[in-house]
Formats: structure tokens, C-alpha cells, sequence
């Protein structure tokens, strides 16, 4: 779901890349079991908490939208 942000704004990007490269690693560890998608699950809503809260600090909120829906696909909230 993710990819690598490149907004222009250092903080934001740096913040969001580093949850991206974790969601990534993640992703390629993980067994094709319940375990594993729920570990999965688990690294994706993290990454879009990761990105959200770095919206809101770095990005005047802007670009949030995306994320929130990953939460929503994800059945969480944020």
C-alpha cells in the first residue's frame, strides 16, 4: 500500500520513509499464515500512524487523506 514519500519537506519525508522502510521490511518477513497477515495488518496501520502524525506536525495536516484511508480499508480508525 505504501511507497516512498517525496512531499519536499525534509521532516515529513524523513518521517514517513523510515515508516515505510519498516512496513517494507515487515512485509518481506512475514509468512503467508494468519499470524503472518495479522503482523502485516499490524505494520500497515502503524506506517499510516506514522504518516499521519507526521502530517500533522511537518505538513500543516496536509496530505492526510490518503492514509486515513488505509486506516478505513484496514477497519481502524485513527
Amino acid at each position: 500500500m505504501g511507497q516512498f514519500s517525496q512531499s519536499g519537506k525534509f521532516a515529513h519525508d524523513t518521517a514517513c520513509n523510515t515508516a515505510e522502510s519498516t512496513r517494507q521490511a515487515v512485509q518481506a518477513t512475514v509468512a503467508q499464515s494468519p499470524a503472518g497477515q495479522a503482523a502485516l495488518n499490524a505494520a500497515e496501520i502503524a506506517w499510516a500512524r506514522s504518516c499521519i502524525a507526521s502530517c500533522k506536525l511537518n505538513n500543516n495536516s496536509q496530505g492526510m487523506e490518503p492514509f486515513l484511508n488505509v486506516l478505513k480499508s484496514l477497519g481502524v480508525n485513527s
